[in-house]
């Protein structure tokens, strides 16, 4: 029964009273308010770098605040760690997989689990809650074996089988097909209708007017407002957000000339076998992008994308030299470096670990993916020199400006960063070079709907003024928007690409899966 406070009003779940955060001179959180109904979602909204990851962190108490109280079921509590979180009642989804590959899903879930529980009794629990929440899942499969909406499924059941009243989804659809979010939002809205809140924390704002019955704004670090997101639209909240209009992507149309009649990047017959035992065969993919368009690659997570990125960037290198050409020349035979002297850059889905080293700072990183083109001005006789550090200097901040990275100091390590912001630092640094060919491999994943349309407008640009663009992208609503012609990949194999004018979202549906497929379904050397 909800309790009642002495002037009649409902005590809230979870409450925050001026809740703060500094890191150094630096304001994450400030004296920020917030109130949670039980059986509410409530939406939690702000750019890259606004609050949000530090406030939900507080509350779960992986984060101690600076100053400030929260108050669970009308109680002072002091979380101290997400293991007293979860004991409370509260517990979360990151919007990072904490998932092991090798271990089954009932396996993952133990490891979550602070009692110890026989496996096999886990195991029918989660196949229990599955079932009653409409989240199937195979307790014994091997998480490296499922897609990726299948292992969300596993990190929401592990959080349901702690009982939680108050659930943190970070970001929950970023990486699901439409009909995989439709699924999701179904599940929690049983969830609501049972009882249990969802602070629910997303850039996708049509998702949010749909499921969400109140929103908490935050900028810099502050509140700056709430609302009901059902009475407002997706431009209104995006301007609640950032303080400005969005910008609308201009996307003139290719205009064709002598000098675009060869393509700048080709793949001939590319098949090749997994690399191991959780990647995908690749199978007879064929494409070409010439001078001035961006081609659009569709498709669910896990068909082929990212080994599609590994052989055209160069960490996976063909049989023979011909298989990727690179303005105009063949580039299968050679690595990621002698590629970026021919003109290309790239950007991989995963930020920390691949785009970036996390425990380099971001100058350091610059160099990384510099050093083999811009030897004369970075490095000297093998070894940086004043002048050398200067030049890097110099160029991160041109990207920090140029990109509106924000950051806590002058040259932070790549994982000080927010997601967002890193994503940004990285699109900006193979901006920066002005590459004839540029691959990028989901560009705006957990970038807020202001730095989305500036990287997406920044690739646009990039195409118009003569180079070649290659974006993969599970946002359909991005591909539509800055693609010139849009293929999809499946099962390791790449559809024929359908101009932009010729497509609709029903048709690219069916492309992802398989519908309208034209490659062969037998392949060389890749079975």
């Amino acid at each position: 029964m909800t309790q009642k406070r002495i002037d009649g009003s409902e005590t809230p779940l979870l409450e925050a009273d001026k809740l703060t955060k500094i890191f150094g001179t630096l304001k994450a959180c400030d004296e920020i308010d917030l109130r949670i109904s039980a059986g509410e979602i409530h939406s939690l909204l702000g750019e890259n770098g606004a609050g949000k990851s530090t406030l939900v962190k507080m509350l779960f108490g992986a984060l101690q605040p600076s100053s400030g109280s929260i108050s669970w079921k009308g109680n002072a509590v002091t979380v101290t760690n997400p293991a007293m979180g979860r004991s409370l009642g509260i517990g979360m989804v990151f919007q990072h997989f904490s998932l092991f590959d090798a271990l089954t899903a009932a396996e993952n879930i133990a490891l979550s689990l602070d009692e110890k529980t026989p496996l096999d009794t886990i195991a029918a629990r989660a196949r229990g809650i599955g079932d009653a929440y409409g989240l199937p899942v195979d307790p014994d499969a091997l998480v490296g074996d499922l897609s990726v909406g299948e292992r969300q499924r596993i990190e929401i059941i592990r959080c349901l089988l702690q009982n939680p009243d108050l659930i943190i989804l970070d970001e929950p659809t970023s990486v699901l097909t439409p009909q995989e979010a439709d699924l999701l939002f179904v599940t929690l809205e049983r969830l609501r209708s049972e009882g249990k809140s969802i602070l629910y924390i997303s850039h996708r704002l049509e998702e949010v007017r749909r499921l969400c019955d109140r929103a908490t704004v935050l900028r810099h670090g502050k509140v700056v407002g709430q609302c009901d997101p059902r009475a407002e639209t997706a431009a209104s909240l995006a301007r609640m957000m950032v303080g400005s209009d969005i910008h609308v992507i201009e996307r003139s149309p290719v205009q064709k000339s002598a000098e675009q009649s060869l393509p700048l990047v080709e793949v001939n017959g590319l098949s090749q076998r997994p690399r191991g035992p959780f990647s995908v065969s690749l199978h007879d993919i064929r494409l070409a992008v010439q001078a001035g368009e961006i081609l659009g690659i569709a498709g669910v997570a896990g068909n082929g994308q990212g080994e599609l990125f590994e052989a055209i960037s160069g960490e996976v290198l063909q049989e023979r030299p011909d298989i990727i050409r690179l303005r105009g020349k063949d580039a299968g035979r050679i690595g990621i470096s002698a590629r970026r002297k021919l003109g290309a850059a790239f950007v991989p889905e995963e930020r920390l670990g691949h785009g970036a080293v996390p425990d380099m700072s971001l100058t350091n990183n610059l160099l990384l993916s510099r050093h083999a083109t811009d030897r004369k001005v970075f490095l000297a006789g093998g070894a940086l020199k004043l002048v050398a550090e200067s030049s890097l200097a110099s160029a991160a901040k041109r990207i920090i400006g140029r990109m509106d990275v924000r950051k806590s100091a002058e040259n932070p390590d790549a994982s000080a960063l927010s997601g967002g912001n890193l994503q940004k630092f990285l699109i900006g640094r193979e901006l920066d070079r002005n590459p004839s060919v540029m691959i990028v491999n989901q560009p705006t994943w957990g970038v807020d709907a202001g730095a989305a349309a500036h990287i997406r407008q920044a690739l646009v640009d990039l195409a118009r003024s003569g180079s070649a663009v290659i974006v993969i992208s599970q946002d359909l609503d991005e591909l539509f928007e800055i693609s010139d012609r849009i293929a999809a990949m499946v099962h390791g194999r790449l559809s024929e690409s359908v101009p932009i004018e010729a497509m609709n979202r029903e048709r690219v549906g069916l492309m992802m899966g398989g519908a309208e497929h034209a490659a062969p379904l037998a392949s060389a050397g890749a079975a």
